[in-house]
C-alpha cells in the first residue's frame, strides 16, 4: 500500500473506533444523544443496547482496516471499504438522513478510489 491509502485505511479505522466508543460507551451521555439525534434520553436508554451492538459491528470494522495496514493486503482493505460504503448508503437511505451517507460513504469511496489510480 502506498501512503495514500495507508492514510484512508487509517482514518476509516480511526472513525470506526470513534463510531464503536459512541454506539457501545457514550450512548445514553449528552455526547451520543446529539450526535445521532436521539429523541430523549428515555429512548437512549431503551435503545442502548441495541446501540453496543452496532457499536460491536463498527469494532470489527474498524479490527479489519487494522488488519490490512498490518498486512499491507489490498484485498482486505477493499473488503472492509466496500462494506462500509454500502453500510453508509443504506444507512442514509433507510433513516433519511443523508449525514450518514457523507461521513461514512464518502470517506469510503475515497479510499476505494485511491487503490485504483
Amino acid at each position: 500500500m502506498n501512503i495514500a491509502q495507508y492514510l484512508f485505511v487509517g482514518l476509516l479505522a480511526v472513525l470506526h473506533i470513534y463510531i464503536l466508543v459512541i454506539e457501545m460507551f457514550l450512548w445514553t451521555r449528552p455526547k451520543g444523544i446529539k450526535t445521532f439525534g436521539l429523541k430523549s434520553k428515555e429512548f437512549a436508554e431503551e435503545t442502548k443496547v441495541l446501540a453496543a451492538n452496532q457499536g460491536l459491528y463498527n469494532g470489527f470494522l474498524a479490527a479489519g482496516f487494522i488488519w490490512a495496514l498490518i498486512t499491507q493486503n489490498h484485498q482486505t482493505a477493499l473488503f472492509f471499504t466496500a462494506c462500509v460504503f454500502v453500510a453508509g448508503c443504506y444507512g442514509a437511505y433507510s433513516t433519511g438522513k443523508p449525514r450518514i451517507f457523507i461521513v461514512q460513504s464518502i470517506p469510503a469511496l475515497l479510499t476505494g478510489i485511491s487503490f485504483f489510480v
